[in-house]
């Protein structure tokens, strides 16, 4: 059955809508960043660009890298953005966009994210790597679809009874990372924690300017959240979103954080553009292996 108009909406050169792309632009290995500067930074590195592509904020470039082809997409920022680009990724890959019926083959993706993020930990410095093993959904977004198969059930009970989580907010979930993928990005020097993903950027991670907190106290019960040897590393914007839509969707997702700053003892990079940097040759290394 074709999928409407409606629900599928394409571009008068049969690209899909938001992205601005056809099956043939993009890679299987493909990396996300939320800024649209950042994918320069990354394909900088290519060896050859094949295409090229940039609609808002979602800017693509396709080539190569030692031999192996890679796409960069970047997201902005937010859940939101997210459920917009791998539903989209998706429909390109796994829908036929000439009789918008679904292939019959299907096509699973390997997605990494490339990310500045803060750490919530003492023992975690800026300037390190952090790879999330779990994303903890704090937003919402994911409660569009059927979660029930995706989400650790024992994780997010633990973590809503220990921070007494508000009945009013939506129901965390806790999402695994692609184990294939953690396999090939992981090393000596990466650490590993659970990631939380907020909704916003102020009162959603506790920043108070004008507006008073629902709980002013959430961060401080974030951070010493503990169960079975898991804790809350970091806090950002897009991870948990990744993972659920990546889970539910069939795709291999994982998500590389540049930590930049220490929020538990107020430390901040001196040169986190060389941070990112070092992430991005680190992670486009570990993808050609």
């Amino acid at each position: 059955m074709a999928i409407q108009q409606s629900e599928l909406i394409l571009n008068e050169d049969g690209s899909i809508y938001h992205l601005n792309l056809k099956p043939a632009n993009i890679a299987r290995d493909i990396i996300f960043v939320g800024d649209q500067e950042r994918v320069d930074k990354i394909t900088k590195w290519f060896d050859s660009i094949e295409f090229t592509t940039q609609k808002r904020e979602f800017k693509t470039t396709t080539g190569i890298y030692k031999g192996k082809r890679i796409s960069v997409i970047s997201t902005g920022i937010g859940p939101d953005n997210i459920d917009i680009v791998l539903n989209e990724l998706d429909a390109i890959v796994n829908i036929n966009l000439a009789t918008r019926a679904l292939k019959e083959t299907f096509t699973s993706l390997n997605i990494v994210r490339i990310g500045t993020s803060g750490s919530l930990q003492k023992d975690i410095p800026v300037d390190s790597f952090l790879m999330s093993t779990h994303a903890l959904d704090l937003n919402g977004m994911l409660h569009a679809y059927q979660t029930a198969t995706i989400s650790n059930t024992e994780l997010a009970t633990a973590f809503a009874k220990q921070t007494n989580w508000s009945p009013q907010k939506s129901t965390p979930l806790v999402i695994e990372n692609s184990q294939i993928l953690e396999d090939k990005l992981s090393s000596k020097i990466i650490y590993k924690g659970m990631t939380a993903t907020a909704g916003g950027f102020y009162g959603p991670q506790g920043r108070v300017l004008r507006l008073a907190l629902q709980d002013a106290h959430l961060n401080a019960k974030i951070d010493q959240f503990q169960h079975n040897g898991l804790r809350v590393t970091n806090l950002e914007m897009e991870t948990s979103a990744i993972y659920g839509l990546c889970k539910l969707l069939g795709h291999n997702a994982c998500s590389m954080n540049a930590i930049i700053a220490n929020r538990a003892n107020g430390t901040f990079s001196k040169d986190y553009n060389k941070v990112v940097e070092d992430l991005i040759l680190y992670t486009l290394n570990k993808l050609v292996e």
